[in-house]
C-alpha cells in the first residue's frame, strides 16, 4: 500500500489547479511530479533540485513548486534558504497558515523565540499541522511565558492526547511553576505514553505474524486491539498491516475511519481509494480519490489510482484527462503510459463510431505519440482521412502502419 508521508502532504497544503499542457519531460509539471515522489520517499535534496528545475521553467508556480522547495529546504536544515523562499512565497499569498507554521519553525530553530511567538500565534488561529500549538507552547516557554506556555501545551495535548513529547514539556512549566505535584503527574503520563508506544510497536509485530500464521480469527483478535476510533494515525497503521498481509476487507474499517477522521489529507482519502480498487470496488473507490485530486492536483499517484477507477468504471474521458495529468507529472511510468494509451485509443474509437471525426482523428495521433511503434492509431487515422475525402493522408498513413507491421513481423 502505498502512503503519501506528512512531508508531502504538507508540500502540497498551498496547491492550485493549473491548466494542463503537454507531458514532455522537461516540463514544469514533470519536475513537480518527480518532487512530489521524491518528497515522498524523504529524499529532500532530490526534491529541493526537481521544485527549482520547475521554477525555472515557470516562476509563477509559487504554492506549487516554490513552497514545497521551502519545505524540502527546511527538513534539509538549510534555513537560510528555506526562510527566503518562505518569504517569497508569503510576498505572493500573504499570512497563510502553511507558510507562518513554518516561519515559526525556523524561527524556533534560531532561538528567535519573539518571531516564533507572532508567527505560531497567527498559524495556531487556523492551525495547519496538528503540532502548531505544540510549537507555540515551547516558543512561549522558552520566552519565560509560562501562563502562555501552559495554555498552548494544554490545548497541544487536546489536539494530540497520545504525544509523549507534550506531556513532558508540561512537567516541565509545571515544575519552573514550582507545582511540583502536577510537574510529578504529566512527567508519568508522558513516561506512560512512552511505554504504550513500545508495546503498540510489539504489538504490530505479533498482528503481523498473525496475519501471515494463524487463522484470521486469532489475528483479527490480537490486531484489532490496535484499533483506536480517534486516531487516524493509528487507524492508517492498522490497516496498511492488514493490506500488507492480504487481509483487505479487514483492512477496510480503520481505513475508512481514518478518512472520516482527516478528510483534509492525501494520505487517508488514496490509501482508502487503493484498497477498495485492490477489492474491485470501482465506485466505492471513486468518491474519496476524486475529492483528493480536486484538492491536490500535482500529485501523480492521486492521479495515476483516479484514472485507473474511471477506467475500469468506463468513464473513458475523465479517465483520459486524469491519465494525462499522471503521465505529465511522471512521463517515466510505463504504467501509466500504457493505460492512458489504452484509453486514449478508446476515446478515439468512440469519436469515430459518433462521427466525431476531427476529434477521433486528434485521439488517434496522441495515441500514436504514445506508443510510436504500434500500427493501430495510423490504421485509425488511414479509416478517418478515407472517410473525410482524403485519400492521399489516408495512403500515407496505411503505408506508416504497414511499414510498422512489417516491424512486428505481421503480415
Amino acid at each position: 500500500m502505498l502512503l503519501l508521508t506528512a512531508a508531502e502532504a504538507n508540500a502540497v497544503a498551498l496547491q492550485q489547479t493549473s491548466a494542463v499542457t503537454p507531458a514532455v519531460a522537461d516540463s514544469p509539471e514533470a519536475h513537480l511530479g518527480k518532487g512530489y515522489d521524491a518528497l515522498k520517499h524523504d529524499r529532500y535534496d532530490v526534491a529541493a533540485s526537481e521544485f527549482r528545475a520547475a521554477l525555472q521553467l515557470d516562476p509563477t508556480l509559487v504554492t506549487r513548486a516554490r513552497f514545497p522547495l521551502a519545505v524540502a529546504l527546511f527538513e534539509l536544515k538549510e534555513p537560510v534558504e528555506a526562510r527566503k523562499e518562505l518569504e517569497s512565497v508569503r510576498r505572493e499569498i500573504g499570512d497563510h497558515p502553511n507558510v507562518l507554521y513554518y516561519l515559526g519553525r525556523l524561527d524556533l530553530m534560531e532561538q528567535n523565540f519573539t518571531g516564533a511567538i507572532r508567527n505560531l500565534s497567527k498559524a495556531v488561529a487556523q492551525p495547519p499541522f496538528p503540532d502548531t500549538a505544540y510549537y507555540l507552547g515551547v516558543a512561549c516557554f522558552k520566552q519565560g511565558d509560562l501562563p502562555a506556555a501552559e495554555k498552548w501545551l494544554k490545548l497541544a495535548a487536546q489536539v494530540s492526547p497520545q504525544d509523549s513529547l507534550v506531556q513532558y514539556q508540561l512537567a516541565q512549566v509545571y515544575r519552573r511553576e514550582g507545582r511540583e505535584q502536577e510537574a510529578n503527574n504529566a512527567a508519568a503520563l508522558s513516561a506512560q505514553l512512552r511505554r504504550r508506544d513500545a508495546d503498540e510497536s510489539k504489538l504490530k509485530v505479533e498482528c503481523a505474524q498473525k496475519l501471515d500464521e494463524g487463522p484470521r480469527s486469532e489475528a483479527h483478535a490480537v490486531c484489532d486491539r490496535l484499533y483506536d476510533p480517534d486516531n487516524a494515525e493509528k487507524l492508517t497503521a492498522l490497516g496498511t498491516i492488514y493490506g500488507q498481509h492480504g487481509d483487505l476487507e479487514a483492512a477496510l474499517g480503520p481505513l475508512r475511519r481514518a478518512a472520516e477522521l482527516a478528510p483534509q489529507s492525501p494520505q487517508m482519502q488514496y490509501n482508502l481509494a487503493f484498497t477498495y480498487y485492490q477489492l474491485n470496488r470501482y465506485a466505492e473507490a471513486r468518491a474519496p480519490i476524486a475529492q483528493a485530486v480536486e484538492r491536490w492536483p500535482d500529485i501523480f499517484q492521486l492521479n495515476a489510482l483516479y484514472g485507473a477507477i474511471l477506467s475500469k468504471l468506463g468513464d473513458d474521458l475523465l479517465a483520459y484527462q486524469a491519465l494525462r495529468r499522471a503521465h505529465q507529472l511522471n512521463p517515466q511510468d510505463s504504467g501509466t503510459g500504457e493505460t492512458l494509451y489504452i484509453t486514449t485509443l478508446a476515446l478515439a474509437r468512440k469519436c469515430q463510431a459518433g462521427r466525431q471525426y476531427s476529434d477521433s482523428l486528434r485521439y488517434f495521433n496522441e495515441a500514436a505519440n504514445l506508443r510510436p511503434d504500434d500500427p493501430e492509431p495510423h490504421k485509425g487515422m488511414a479509416e478517418i482521412y478515407a472517410l473525410t475525402g482524403h485519400p492521399a493522408e489516408a495512403a500515407a498513413e496505411l503505408q506508416k502502419a504497414d511499414h510498422l507491421n512489417s516491424g512486428l513481423g505481421i503480415r
